[in-house]
């Protein structure tokens, strides 16, 4: 069995890597998978993109597999274009039961800036979806995934975790916003984007008594679907420019593959009107703000991703005590998927072994049948069930010996050992 997961996240990679490492959509998602299995034939993957990390999982149930670091970095180069000097120091490999640990502590957000939030679930929810949309998925990564979200809800409910901002949006426009501003019941918010993100930002803001709210998507139906439920109006995007040019608030969290508005866009815009403050929330990835806007003027406050790590790192400070309890739960059950996944291992073992058991057992009924023929099929069954129990009983030490043996890794030794005190055939 291999497991393996080659990463880069916000602690690893500045936001200018991430970027350029990517997936950002659907459709370059497909195209991932279809290259991955040309690649890698046999190798199970998962591909978790978001703002802050990008994740390629691979695994293989045959002993005879191999895949390494350097072949996924390579992948990565390839796919996206980009020389490996540019990024391959910023890449992280962990392998066997690290990978499950990873995973479940990405899924329940103990590795997310925002200590709890919500949304990295529903992200690593889908990127399993994908994958099995993609028939990417085996038997590893199908009980590694179910695990995790599994893992997560479990967080949840025993743990307080959840509690308070809990959200990237939430943290970022109570740190920054309200630096700025002193309450958004009188600004005009401007929403680029209509995606999960969008939605969860607008409903802070709404919270927040923010009513003067437009909504601009490539998509008109999902623009006005986000509008009708917080009472915002949507908006086409060739009005983009205009809305900029009044907006107070700007949250934006497109998909695009490049920013959609640069500084001598942006220096337009300023230009005819007043220059009034304006904080620009850009939860891009990549960045849908070129970097440079914030020169425009000194009443532009543009904050990124990267910006957030600072007030993360206190709120994840005050959540701290509850990180215990959940670390817990991850460790029993990192534990339990691996010795899962050791045990799954001994299965064609066991299989042959009942098979074979079986066979003989079949064998030497008939033939004793052969030789009592007065037996009604009363007895038959009898003496069939008889012998049917004596080989399970018989079967069930080594079994458990097996099942004991897979808690602390595979058990190769005693399934050699089986291999040749039952002469079993392969």
């Amino acid at each position: 069995m291999k497991l393996l997961l080659v990463y880069c996240n916000h602690e690893s990679a500045p936001l200018e890597v991430r970027e350029r490492l990517a997936f950002p959509n659907a459709e370059a998602m497909s195209r991932a998978y279809g290259e991955w299995q040309l690649q890698f034939p046999g190798f199970e993957s998962v591909i978790l993109s978001t703002c802050n990390r990008v994740e390629i999982c691979a695994a293989s149930e045959a002993t005879d597999s191999s895949i390494a670091f350097g072949q996924v970095a390579q992948f990565l180069s390839e796919f996206h274009d980009i020389p490996l000097d540019d990024f391959v120091s910023c890449l992280k490999s962990i392998d066997g039961a690290d990978v499950a640990r990873h995973l479940f502590e990405v899924t329940a957000s103990l590795d997310s800036m925002v200590l709890g939030e919500p949304q990295i679930v529903n992200q690593v929810k889908e990127a399993y979806r994908l994958s099995q949309a993609e028939n990417a998925c085996g038997p590893i990564t199908n009980l590694l995934y179910q695990r995790a979200i599994s893992v997560s809800a479990r967080i949840r409910s025993n743990t307080k975790l959840s509690e308070g901002r809990v959200s990237i949006a939430s943290v970022a426009v109570g740190e920054f916003g309200r630096r700025i501003f002193n309450q958004f019941d009188d600004k005009r918010v401007l929403v680029i984007g209509a995606g999960a993100m969008a939605e969860e930002t607008l409903r802070y803001l709404h919270g927040e008594g923010a009513t003067n709210i437009a909504i601009i998507n490539r998509d008109p139906a999902r623009a006005q679907r986000l509008a009708d439920e917080f009472g915002g109006r949507a908006r086409p995007f060739e009005s983009l420019e205009d809305e900029l040019a009044s907006a107070d608030v700007v949250v934006s969290t497109t998909g695009a593959t490049q920013p959609i508005v640069t500084r001598p866009q942006f220096a337009k815009i300023r230009a005819g009107g007043n220059r009034h403050t304006i904080f620009i929330l850009d939860l891009g990835a990549p960045r849908d703000f070129a970097s440079d806007v914030s020169t425009v003027d000194d009443n532009v406050f543009l904050y990124d991703i990267d910006d957030l790590k600072a007030a993360c790192r206190e709120n994840r400070k005050a959540r701290a005590a509850e990180l215990e309890a959940a670390q817990s739960i991850v460790t029993e059950a990192t534990d339990r998927f691996m010795q899962d996944i050791h045990h799954r291992g001994t299965g064609p073992v066991i299989n042959r072994l009942k098979r074979e058991w079986a066979e003989t057992s079949q064998a030497e009924l008939e033939l004793l049948f052969r030789k009592l023929l007065h037996l009604s099929d009363e007895d038959r069954q009898a003496i069939e069930y008889t012998l049917e129990r004596v080989m399970n009983k018989l079967l069930h030490p080594p079994l458990e010996a097996l099942k004991d043996e897979a808690r602390d890794g595979p058990p190769e030794g005693l399934l050699n050992a089986m291999r040749r005190l039952f002469q079993l055939k392969d």
